[in-house]
């Protein structure tokens, strides 16, 4: 029987191996680099925009972490920098982010500080069912919901009227805006809410209708010039329990500081169903809207 013996590998093929080895290595790390190099910093500042609007907090802060790294000088990417990070608790990069958008743009990181303080107030602002005392530089502002293939007013929008009417007893001089569009057999929330208005009692040239809006976003950006046309420095917002505090959000990012927020409660049990204190998870809908209202573009 033929025996076989091993031989030890010697020196220098060991170190042939040794370069090989290493030589893949380089490529392999090479070709990663290369693939991570191929994703611009508008590539993830717009990957970034999606993963925040799908939930994923996380996803989103690695990405536009990636936008800031390409582009430095950007400020909307600092700006969601931020954003994303306070959304995700994470404070250091949150710091870090505005302290940089500081340097760079002193107003922008000033709005960005005044976004995230109304989403902290609001998260923490339960509903309130009573009327603000107001003056005529106050606006009571009525956000619109969804009308019926044939134009008339769900219950919610009728709820909501009803609150607007009260707190236009309180505030007798206030203006009074209805917004929303979104036409049903040729009406707009705002012609439906204007004609309802006016048929309990208030004055037509009071009522100042906003016909364009389709979502909330629309109700501030749209509303909030209007406002300041009427003389208006601050607003009463009126809608549902469950709509308030996105709603104050958006009104004060506009530039609109909002000084009085009537809900349209119906029962106790709605009103404990919203007293809590909204979670990271539960807020992320302000932070959506607040970008938008903000102006940072969705995409590049």
């Amino acid at each position: 029987m033929t025996q076989f013996r091993v031989r030890p590998i010697s020196s220098a093929v060991r170190a042939l191996l040794a370069t090989v080895m290493t030589a893949a290595f380089c490529l392999a790390l090479a070709v990663s680099t290369t693939a991570t190099a191929s994703a611009s910093a508008a590539d993830l500042f717009n990957s970034a925009q999606g993963r925040f609007a799908a939930g994923d907090t996380r996803g989103a802060l690695a990405d536009i972490g990636g936008a800031v790294a390409g582009e430095p000088g950007d400020t909307n990417a600092l700006a969601l920098q931020a954003i994303y990070a306070d959304a995700a608790g994470d404070l250091i990069t949150r710091e870090t982010a505005l302290a940089r958008l500081g340097a760079m743009d002193g107003g922008m990181r000033a709005g960005v500080d005044g976004m995230l303080n109304a989403i902290r107030i609001a998260s923490f602002t339960p509903p309130n069912p009573l009327p603000a005392i107001q003056g005529p530089s106050t606006a009571i502002i009525v956000l619109g919901f969804g009308l019926l293939p044939d134009g008339a007013m769900r219950p919610e929008l009728i709820n909501r009227l009803q609150a607007a009417l009260v707190q236009s007893w309180a505030s007798p001089m206030s203006p009074i805006i209805v917004t929303g569009g979104n036409p049903q057999n040729g009406i707009t929330e705002a012609a439906a809410m204007q004609g309802w208005l006016q048929s309990h009692g208030v004055p037509a040239q009071r009522i100042h209708p906003e016909h364009r809006a389709g979502s909330t976003v629309g109700n501030a950006l749209n509303s909030v010039p209007l406002a300041r046309s009427l003389g208006a420095g601050g607003a009463i917002i009126v809608t549902s329990a469950n709509h308030i505090r996105r709603a104050t959000v958006d009104f004060n990012v506009a530039g609109l500081p909002v000084v009085g927020a009537m809900s349209a409660i119906t029962s106790a049990g709605q009103l404990i169903a919203e007293v809590m204190p909204l979670t990271k998870d539960q807020q992320l809908g302000m932070y959506r809207d607040a970008i938008r209202v903000f102006g940072i573009p969705a995409g590049y």
